[in-house]
This record gives structure tokens, sequence and C-alpha cells, in this order.
């Protein structure tokens, strides 16, 4: 039976990690506001640039005069995956989810005989995937250092991602990160971003065929997806980062909270055994006052 000091030490180092626990829970909650915030003003505008692009793409009557970043280069064999997580930890499986979806895909394209690429962003995302995938990881990014996430920081990734492909070192590339839903509830998603998807969310044929309009565009197709589809990248790559950021902050709360709530069950716990080790204590030492009375 531990000692009533072992015990009391025990409390008041779970009470420490209470605070702690409690103290960043209220702060993931006010980062969360300001991050599901953005998130809610970015999505109507990267969907609706998404709508743009598919209108133009369905307007193309000639391929191979046609943008590769629209309808790619007509091969197949290198595949480019940006992987988006976080750089600090304390934020239950929101890390873990990502890298399993991203897993899934890496061991489809190696299963084909497919070359593979990664560029990580994240140092979690990294710790978990350098021990299998170390020899694709061509690049690995960290953003410790970046409170806030801006444009600016997407169109850098997005540039490197272009100069990539003008290379010809990728034939498709893929972003891999969290769509924020709730604060209990971040849903791994896989976005192709080179060649752009024709179809990225589920319609029914009649709202496709509403969104896919006939429209006449001035100056001609062709210009406006020469310098679209480079900002549509980084626009995408953008709203990953924001609803990355919702996620990690929404994964976290939620994590502190549970963390809070067993710390307090803990406590109870150990304050019943502490009140139960100083009963003990105490009447062990009335007996052997009383039978030491006795004896005399």
């Amino acid at each position: 039976m531990p000692s009533l000091k072992t015990l009391r030490n025990r409390i008041t180092s779970v009470k420490s990690t209470q605070k702690i626990t409690k103290a960043m829970k209220m702060v993931a909650a006010a980062k969360l506001r300001k991050a599901q915030e953005n998130v809610e003003n970015a999505r109507p505008y990267s969907e609706k640039m998404n709508q743009v692009i598919q209108n133009l793409k369905q307007s193309i009557t000639d391929v191979n005069s046609a943008p590769k970043l629209l309808v790619g280069n007509q091969r197949n064999e290198t595949h480019l995956c940006l992987v988006l997580s976080s750089d600090r930890g304390l934020c239950g499986g929101f890390n873990t989810n990502i890298c399993r979806k991203a897993k899934l895909y890496f061991e489809k394209v190696l299963g084909e005989n497919k070359k593979l690429k990664i560029i990580i962003v994240g140092n979690k995302a990294y710790d978990q995937l350098k021990r299998k995938y170390s020899e694709y990881v061509i690049e690995k990014i960290s953003l410790k250092e970046e409170k806030v996430i801006t444009f600016s920081k997407a169109s850098e990734i997005a540039d490197k991602i272009l100069n990539l492909f003008t290379k010809d070192e990728f034939d498709i590339c893929t972003i891999f990160y969290n769509k924020f839903k709730s604060v209990i509830s971040q849903i791994p998603q896989q976005q192709q971003i080179i060649p752009a998807e024709s179809n990225q969310t589920d319609k029914t044929d009649s709202t496709k065929d509403k969104n896919l309009q006939s429209y006449d565009y001035e100056p001609d197709e062709n210009e406006i997806l020469e310098n679209l589809l480079p900002k549509n990248i980084a626009t995408q790559i953008y709203k990953a980062f924001l609803e990355n950021q919702a996620s990690e902050q929404g994964s976290r709360m939620t994590a502190m909270d549970n963390a809070t709530r067993n710390a307090g069950d803990l406590i109870s716990r150990l304050t019943i055994n502490y009140n139960r080790t100083r009963q003990a204590v105490i009447t062990k030492e009335l007996i052997e006052i009383i039978s030491g009375a006795e004896s005399l």
C-alpha cells in the first residue's frame, strides 16, 4: 500500500496536470472560434473557383492545346503527395487520421509499381511517416514559427509544386488534410489538385447540368485558365491549411476536455484511496495505543 506522502504527491501532481489541460482547452476554444470563422469564409470562394474551372474544362475542345494543369500530361506514373499536419501534439487523433489516409494512398501507388514523392508540412506527420516512407520524402516543411498561416505561405508551397510540375517531376499531385465538420468530428480528406478533377463533390445530374452551363468568356478560356489554374492550386492549399487549423483546434479542445475529466476522476479515486489509507493508519495507531495501555 502506498504511503500517505506518496498519495499526497500524486494528487498534487494530477491537480497540476489538470490545471494545464484545462488552460489548454480554453486556449484551443478561443483559437477555434477564429479558425472556424476563417474556414467558413474560405469555403464558398474555393468551391466557386472549382465550379468556374469545371465550366471552363467542359468548354475545351482541343486537349492538346489545353493547359497541362487542367488536363494533365497524359501520364500516370509519378505521384506527388502533399501531407498537411501540425507541428504540435496533444490534439488527439488529428495527425494520426491524416497519416492513416495518406498511407492507404501510398500503398496503393506503390502496389501499382508507380513512383511516389512526398512533401510533408508539419513535424508530427513526418514523425509518423519517416520510418517507412523516408526514402520518398523530397521535402519537409515546418510552420512552427508561423503564428498564422497566410495565403502568401500557401502560395510559396504552390510555387514549389508548380516548379516541380514544370520540370516533369510528377504527373499527379494530391493533398491530404482534415476537413473541419464540428468540434468532435474532423474528416480526413484526399484531394487531387493537379490535374484538376472534374467532379470533386457528389452532386445530382440536374445540379451538375446547372453548374456546368455554357458561358461566354472574355478573354478566351485558355488565357483565363493560364492565370486561374495556378491561383486555384494556391487557393486549394490555403483552404486545406484553414481546414487543418480549425480541425486541429477542435481536436485539441476535445482531447484536453477529456484529459481534464479523466484527471478529475483520477483525483477522486486517489482522494478516496488517501482517506482510506489515512483511516487505516489512524486505526492502527489507536490499536497500538490501546494494546500498550492494556499491557500496563
